[in-house]
């Protein structure tokens, strides 16, 4: 199957089909103590913040979701545009595709045109940097203009679709020679399994800059990748992807682990869905909140629609701050919580203990 076919797919699947994980993303464990008096007004609240040397309206990212098709092109621009619009970094999806066909490499441009002054993250996998060497990476930075460039980690992902291939070995040394002759930052991300500490740790001794933990919890590539190799017959492909359904670390947890085991900057995403999401996110310590499914539908609309969506989740996220006392986003770490259930006895064990 064609790449373009292949993401024609995800995008198809997505918004026709529940596509999320059973298990959530553990954010309900995350329990931010009510402030009933708080020593600020509404206005006073500023959701500003600096990632990576620039400074931005609010601690969103919108997540890199498509690229490579007609519909994938609309969705890019519009959200593009409504991240120039709104001042928020944006992600491109992979840009395999718009390496190895040229023609299509418009479908990612398209972000640049429409949002001229945006944070743009371009977005390699880890596979084909590993396979293919740095220069991937330089295309996908030109092709867009790229502020930065991420590089995704999709070990299952790659094991259950029908057409995928798993090659991470020695993908530390490759990004350690990267960053080297790379001028922008680089951001290591998961796809929806989360980052363990211990990748976290290896990918900061390897010189990258962000991480984006992209836990389990919200829509699920597996379950994606199972009914793709349903419809294409691809039995043994669709019988691994049931046992591995509900694989991977939940966002709160995988969230957690990244910020006890780097100084560098953390990126929540995976399920969140709300502004409180946001600010039970950047509470446990992460430096900005990635959405991806709350602005797709929107994106299939206009740019306009997706500054929509992002004024809500503003508003809720300000709601959150003002609730507990907060009058900057910095000041969310140090608001009170309290961690419960599963999330509380995976700290016990995983970053309580041995944690740097």
């Amino acid at each position: 199957m064609s790449i373009e076919a292949r993401k024609s797919d995800h995008i198809k699947i997505s918004l026709e089909k529940d596509v999320s994980f059973k298990k959530t993303t553990w954010l309900e464990y995350v329990e931010l103590v009510h402030q009933a008096a708080p020593e600020l007004d509404p206005e006073d609240v500023s959701t500003e913040t600096q990632f990576l040397g620039r400074r931005f309206s609010h601690p969103f990212i919108i997540e890199s979701m498509t690229g490579g098709t007609a519909e994938a092109e609309k969705i890019n621009g519009n959200l593009g545009e409504a991240a120039s619009v709104f001042g928020v970094p944006m992600g491109v999806g992979s840009q395999r595709a718009g390496v190895v066909k040229p023609e299509t490499a418009s479908t990612f441009r398209v972000a640049r045109d429409r949002g001229s002054d945006a944070f743009l993250i371009g977005n390699i996998g880890a596979v084909q940097l590993v396979e293919r060497g740095v220069e991937m990476a330089f295309q996908a930075v030109r092709m867009i203009d790229a502020n930065a460039l991420a590089i995704h980690l999709n070990p299952l992902q790659e094991l259950v679709q029908p057409d995928g291939g798993a090659k991470f070995k020695n993908l530390f040394k490759k990004i350690s020679l990267l960053k080297r002759e790379l001028s922008v930052p680089v951001i290591l991300k998961e796809i929806g399994c989360g980052l363990s500490k211990e990748v976290v740790m290896r990918g900061d001794e390897a010189g990258v800059d962000a991480f984006d933990a992209a836990g389990s919890g919200g829509t699920n590539w597996t379950l994606i990748e199972m009914l793709r190799a349903e419809e294409s017959r691809a039995e043994e492909k669709k019988a691994l992807a049931e046992v591995f359904l509900e694989w991977g670390i939940p966002t709160a947890a995988s969230v957690i682990e990244a910020v006890s085991s780097t100084s560098k900057p953390v990126i929540a995403s995976g399920g969140l869905r709300t502004g409180l999401d946001a600010a039970k996110a950047l509470a446990l310590g992460a430096s900005m909140a990635g959405f991806a499914r709350p602005v797709l539908r929107p994106a299939t609309l206009s740019a306009d629609e997706v500054v929509k969506k992002l004024q809500q989740l503003s508003k809720e996220l300000k709601t959150a701050m003002y609730l507990t006392g907060c009058g900057s986003v910095g000041d969310l770490i140090d608001a009170p919580k309290v961690l419960m259930g599963p999330l509380q006895l995976w700290v016990s064990q995983r970053v309580s203990r041995g944690s740097r």
